[in-house]
């Protein structure tokens, strides 16, 4: 037996080298401590000197740290030092009919990228309809029609020009909610309890996150954004309906919930690590105050454990009159945003938060818009929080270059 095991050794070394190496902060040369390094199969965490080892028989590696670019590099040598770059994201979303580089929304928002300290894009890869931007070489979504409504004929020469300006690019997309899917999978989409597909007040039918068919859909599409560049992963209405009543694949209890949402994420971990992208995951702003998963397998604990970064919607229109003890939550949107991240502190790291802001009229209370104080209020609770960045919503991705500060200060 002991000579078995002895073999095993000689080929395991035979066949895997050791790769060593320091990660460290590119502009102050400091040590990263828990940077992430990976190959296509595992990953091992940097100790507090940067540190790290991985057996590997490849040569190449993807770095990830919290606040940090993610980072690909080949190496043929023993040992090497990584330095990787800080940012802060402070993101616009760019919505599916106008992320187009010859579009009018576009070069606004490249222009305001130019001239300001915005750093970051969100750009819709599948929208709720299941709509992809560009066509994918998937051939399942393809076959539904997902890319004839796609707005980036060429997603190489589109990202080509955002890497150029060195935006950040995050890839949205929209997991369980996908008309196209579900219409086109009939047996696994959500159904009421007569059977036939339900769909919500907008009119989209979702898929069973209970079903791993539904996992492996949106994950493929996900592979396909890691492949064309995109920096980071962000998956929204990674949920359960928040609807009582439906036809489910299992039963509907808090804890299914959650372990189906779990499994999606370890599912798109394991699959995505090759391309070295960040993952993010959309919640409810109520998230951070609420103690268990509100009926759709969200608890930012569990998310915590199987994702980068976690962003709640944290728009104070979204808060209910009588939330943190005001009346109309949307004019107080400092303590909204402030409030809501250090809820939560004690359960995921601020730098592992990154939160969508409120960039439209309140639509609950007063009808108040949403205008440079409450924008720049909102920033300012996010950067007080230590957050890594913050994300702007804009239904219409229309923007005023004049709320944000100027990049040449």
């Amino acid at each position: 037996m002991k000579k078995i095991l002895a073999i095993s050794a000689l080929l395991q070394t035979l066949l895997f080298s050791s790769f060593e190496g320091t990660v460290i902060d590119k502009n102050t040369l400091m040590p990263i401590e828990k940077a992430i390094i990976s190959n296509s199969v595992k990953s091992v965490k940097s100790d507090e000197n940067g540190t790290f080892s991985i057996q590997s028989k490849e040569t190449n590696y993807h770095v990830k740290a919290y606040g940090y670019r993610p980072y690909t590099f080949t190496s043929d040598a023993n040992t090497t030092t990584i330095g990787i770059e800080p940012i802060k994201i402070k993101a616009l979303y760019l919505t599916f009919w106008g992320a187009n580089i010859y579009s009018k929304t576009t070069k606004r928002i490249l222009d305001i990228i130019e001239n300001t300290e915005i750093n970051a894009l969100v750009v819709d890869v599948k929208n709720e309809y299941g709509s992809t931007s560009f066509r994918t070489s998937f051939k399942q979504a393809n076959e539904y029609g997902a890319y004839k409504d796609r707005t980036i004929g060429s997603i190489e020469n589109f990202m080509e020009v955002m890497k150029s300006k060195n935006i950040y690019m995050i890839a949205r997309l929209t997991v369980f909610k996908d008309e196209l899917q579900a219409s086109n999978n009939e047996d696994y989409a959500i159904k009421k309890e007569d059977g036939t597909i339900w769909r919500n007040h907008d009119d989209m039918a979702w898929v069973d996150p209970f079903d791993e068919r539904s996992h492996e859909y949106t994950i493929r599409i996900a592979e396909e954004a890691a492949k064309v560049g995109f920096d980071e992963i962000n998956f929204d209405y990674i949920r359960f309906p928040a609807r009582t009543g439906l036809k489910l694949k299992k039963e509907n209890t808090q804890e299914n919930r959650i372990i189906a949402i779990e499994s999606f994420l370890d599912s798109a971990k394991d699959r995505l690590r090759k391309y070295g992208v960040f993952i993010s995951v959309d919640t409810y702003g109520n998230i951070c105050w609420e103690k268990d998963d509100i009926g759709i397998g969200q608890m930012v604990e569990s998310l915590a454990k199987h994702s980068d970064y976690i962003s709640p919607m944290l728009y104070p229109s979204g808060f209910a009159s009588g939330s943190f003890y005001f009346e109309y939550p949307s004019e107080h949107p400092y303590e909204v945003i402030r409030r809501s991240i250090k809820n939560i502190k004690p359960i995921i790291d601020s730098k592992r938060v990154r939160p969508w802001l409120q960039y439209f009229k309140d639509y609950a209370h007063t009808k108040k818009h949403y205008e440079k104080f409450e924008v720049n209020e909102q920033i300012r609770a996010s950067d007080d929080t230590n957050t890594s960045g913050w994300m702007l919503w804009s239904p219409s991705s229309r923007y005023h270059e004049e709320y944000f500060e100027d990049s040449k200060k």
